[in-house]
């Protein structure tokens, strides 16, 4: 399965996983949560995981490293300040905030956990192979990074 390992940009598995979850509300049953409360969360959780995506991107840019996570051997800096200082992977958290605010405007549990099994592809196909091609750029400090931040949050 080492296939799929860094090919698949995780930008574009927000909309496969979104249209996934649009899919499953449409064949399972609704939460039942009243309309405005979804509406507002979703909201926010969109505008928190668009912060969070942000932030990540401009402290790439700032460093002047890639952004680009199919090439993370190509990183200049080890990025380990702004939000960097509280996820080393701030941009995937931002998109898993994207996909639980649509699960949760769909109103729909099976969306939610389709939005949750977000993680454990990006674990195994991004974010460990990032971390193995990160660990031989930049060794030790890349190493006690990894012991003082979490990988999501």
């Amino acid at each position: 399965m080492t296939s799929l390992e860094l090919k698949i940009p995780p930008l574009a598995l927000v909309p496969l996983f979104g249209l996934l979850m649009w899919l499953a509300h449409r064949v399972t049953p609704d939460l039942g949560i009243p309309l405005s409360w979804r509406a507002y969360n979703s909201v926010l959780m969109g505008l928190i995981g668009f912060a969070a995506a942000l932030a990540g991107v401009v402290s790439f840019r700032r460093a002047r490293t890639t952004v680009d996570p199919r090439v993370p051997h190509h990183s200049s800096a080890l990025v380990a300040n702004g939000i960097y200082r509280y996820s080393r992977n701030p941009m995937y958290l931002g998109f898993l905030s994207w996909l639980l605010a649509w699960g949760l405007y769909l109103d729909n549990a099976a969306a939610i956990l389709l939005a949750l099994a977000f993680v454990p592809y990006m674990n195994r196909f991004q974010i460990i192979p990032e971390e193995r091609a990160l660990q031989q750029r930049f060794g030790e400090p890349y190493t006690q990074y990894c012991q003082r931040v979490r990988r999501w949050l």
